[in-house]
């Protein structure tokens, strides 16, 4: 099926016609303001925390880390990026494992004694690059995400799994490989983990950062918690031991490091696996009966139900946590609603919708979840692929409270000065603005570092660029020996 292109969608009529057409929920302010009185410049203030404006910088995966965890030069040049953004609140700044077994790779920060000096030294990077791109730091917020990647932990080889997992699930057991007999982590080994969160967070508080999140989203091992319906013993079945993980993360943090906030991110909600069909279009994969491991499904495995999403935002609440960045499914199995594009992955699908729905879904649910916790900070994700109607549809968002924040990956990797620009009213760079190639992610998926080999100079002339052409088109490769 083949699907308009944003950069088509040159006139708030065209956006709006074409919005219709597909039947995608998305409104948006046809001028958006710039200055002081902007919505998107407002700050936001709680328990004594100033957020400067409505932009985050959401956290994404690296993988071009040194091998032992600690920072390389391209992982600094990202955080500075980060920092001369213009956001005012970095959400986690990057998937941080709190032990080496947890790594989604090979190549991803690790917290521990031995890499917390030059942590602490990146974080320092970034607020100076805000400093000197921006200005005022007083009101910039910056937080590091923790995590174990369970599921898809490949710590020692880029391409291959050593999964620690909750529970056999049918269809992602059969996906990668899993035999029937793999080891499943004990309640004792759980326990452990748990230390190891606590034990990371004080870490982090000691390297400077404001904040952690407790990652709970895409698949890894916190968001696997919530689907462990089935798994016995302390950590599931019921909500209260679905959860008990975070619990008992949160009165470790908060009894250890005292002072330190907590933020959240979640997966909202989760569908199926999804597999490519006919026309290489993806597809659920078959299932007979009602779907049991999609948190915030319904059931069907294609549907949306957020019971649980609700009660575990209350739960957030009670907890008294503020920060929570939310987003959808996983990008390993369904990532179309996670993180609509319209070029896939090399090892992905094409995508089943127009993935302006998928924007629109997501916006759809955020502010569903606002409406009930007007407590919460509720970040939002999934915007990239607005492309140049992006500004229109987060100024909206933030006027009319469908959202606190806007969070922004991928785009500030090609564009990291796409929030500072919005603000100060300058036209957008239309060159830089990420047009979702994913070529972010087929790189890691092929073992190469990650980055935006189209529009970032720096990486478009990178020795590893041209094995990145050879990876997407190997009959061009072919051809040419």
């Amino acid at each position: 099926m083949t699907y308009k292109r944003v950069a088509q969608l040159r006139t708030p009529a065209d956006f709006h016609t074409y919005l219709e057409q597909i039947g995608a929920a998305l409104e948006f302010d046809e001028q958006v303001e710039h200055g002081s009185d902007s919505p998107l410049a407002q700050p936001f203030t709680f328990d004594g925390v100033t957020i400067g404006n409505r932009f985050t910088i959401l956290p994404m995966e690296g993988w071009d880390a040194e091998p032992d965890g600690q920072p390389s030069a391209l992982v600094r040049r990202r955080w500075e990026r980060f920092g001369s953004s213009g956001a005012k609140l970095i959400f986690g700044g990057e998937a941080t494992a709190v032990r080496r077994d947890g790594r989604a790779n090979p190549n991803q920060l690790v917290i521990g004694e031995e890499t917390l000096e030059r942590i602490a030294d990146l974080r320092t990077a970034l607020v100076q690059a805000h400093a000197a791109q921006i200005g005022d730091t007083s009101d910039l917020l910056v937080g590091l995400q923790l995590t174990h990647s369970g599921r898809f932990a490949r710590p020692n080889d880029k391409k291959r799994l050593e999964p620690r997992i909750l529970y056999h699930h049918p269809l992602l057991d059969a996906k990668y490989k899993l035999a029937s007999d793999y080891p499943v982590m004990t309640d004792d080994e759980i326990d452990a983990l748990i230390a190891d969160f606590v034990a990371a967070a004080v870490r982090a508080q000691q390297a400077g950062f404001a904040f952690v999140d407790v990652k709970h989203c895409h698949g890894y091992l916190g968001h696997e918690f919530l689907s462990a319906v089935e798994r016995p013993g302390r950590y599931g079945g019921s909500f209260e031991n679905r959860t008990r993980f975070l619990r008992e993360i949160v009165a470790g943090i908060r009894r250890d490091a005292p002072g330190l906030l907590i933020g959240v991110r979640l997966s909202a909600f989760d569908w199926l696996p999804f597999r490519p069909g006919a026309d290489s279009a993806g597809e659920p994969e078959s299932w007979s009966g009602s779907y049991p491991y999609a948190f915030g499904g319904d059931g069907s495995g294609v549907g949306i139900d957020l019971t649980e999403t609700h009660r575990f935002l209350s739960l957030l609440e009670d907890l008294n946590i503020r920060l929570v960045c939310l987003t959808a499914g996983s990008p390993y199995y369904n990532p179309h609603i996670q993180r609509p594009a319209l070029f896939p992955p090399s090892d992905g699908y094409q995508p089943p919708e127009d993935p302006l729905r998928g924007v629109a879904r997501q916006i759809g649910v955020v502010a569903e979840l606002k409406r009930t916790h007007p407590n919460l900070f509720l970040i939002g994700s999934g915007y990239s692929y607005l492309q140049d109607w992006l500004p229109n549809v987060a100024q909206r968002i933030v006027r009319t409270g469908m959202a606190d924040s806007i969070g922004l990956g991928r785009m500030v990797l090609s564009y990291p000065q796409m929030p500072a620009d919005i603000l100060a009213g300058r036209p957008l760079q239309r060159k830089q603005i990420c047009r979702t190639f994913s070529d972010c992610t087929t790189a890691p998926r092929g073992g190469m570092i990650s980055g935006c080999y189209p529009l970032d100079g720096f990486y478009k002339t990178h020795p590893e660029a041209a094995q990145l052409e050879a990876l997407k088109h190997p009959d061009r490769r072919q051809a040419h020996e």
